[in-house]
């Protein structure tokens, strides 16, 4: 591990590169109005984000760090740009969530890549995809330079001196992660979290949470306890992802949320600038 970054000031560009629940929107074969809805906040791939960080340090002066690596990787690539990623965070090895990363082959020019995940998502992905994480001296040419390492809640891994804390959080009976870097946190397809991994999320001031949909689901959060959760934290802002095609368009579902709560979409971009960074979380 690096030693962490003395920068008094941290500054954060977020890009949500994809909102969608597993089967995207617009689903397949669906004609509701949200799967027909001509509003490109509509469409949604599956859920991903990047975050790029001033770094005086990173050949670029940024360190990028990408979380998650869906089967819409690629596509999203096309849109944001091909630029060197420092480092990949899982937060589980569900398909919607790590279907890309064979997908990572072209930025293997930049150098080889850390994908950290927990000792769960480590196991089944080197089942799945096992030609992509095998040792370098073996490594089959052509495939993506990326070494998998395992990771554990609680515990910071730093990214050129960057602290990202990973925290356990429940996807219905499944545990699976979501991250912090200083006051902002990145959550997706939690259902509840326990009272000792709640903790390693005081103070944060900007998240990003999974809103499903209305009705409840016993894997996800609904919105209202999306909004609820965001609220218990005091977050100042919340940008959900993670929704299906069961809830109403964009324009007509933002009109019913409170103030600085937001549906985020495809392709949105918004700023974090902090004080200090914070490592006692």
């Amino acid at each position: 591990m690096n030693e962490v970054n003395d920068n008094l000031q941290m500054n954060i560009k977020v890009t949500i590169l994809g909102t969608g629940t597993s089967s995207g929107v617009p689903q397949l074969g669906c004609t509701c109005p949200t799967c027909t809805s001509s509003d490109k906040r509509d469409k949604r791939l599956r859920c991903s984000s990047i975050l790029e960080i001033d770094d005086p340090q990173s050949p670029d002066g940024i360190t990028r760090i990408l979380f998650d690596c869906g089967p819409d990787f690629r596509q999203q690539m096309m849109e944001f740009g091909f630029k060197r990623i420092d480092a990949i965070f899982i937060t589980h090895e569900h398909y919607d969530h790590v279907g890309g990363l064979d997908d990572l082959r072209p930025f293997s020019i930049f150098g080889d890549m850390k994908v950290y995940a927990d000792e769960y998502s480590v196991k089944h992905l080197r089942q799945r995809m096992p030609y992509c994480f095998t040792p370098k001296e073996i490594r089959y040419p052509g495939v993506p330079k990326i070494d998998l390492e395992t990771i554990q809640p609680g515990n910071p891994v730093y990214v050129n001196g960057i602290s990202v804390m990973p925290i356990q959080v429940m996807h219905g009976k499944l545990p699976i992660l979501a991250f912090r870097i200083d006051d902002f946190a990145y959550i997706t397809d939690m259902k509840y979290i326990e009272e000792s991994q709640l903790q390693l999320l005081k103070g944060v001031k900007h998240m990003v949470v999974n809103a499903l949909r209305h009705e409840p689901h016993p894997t996800h959060q609904t919105i209202r306890e999306a909004i609820s959760f965001a609220d218990s934290l005091n977050v100042e802002k919340a940008y959900f992802i993670h929704m299906c095609h069961q809830i109403r368009p964009h324009a007509q579902e933002c009109l019913d949320l409170p103030p600085n709560r937001f549906f985020a979409y495809d392709g949105m971009t918004f700023n974090i600038s902090s004080n200090e960074q914070n490592d006692n979380f």
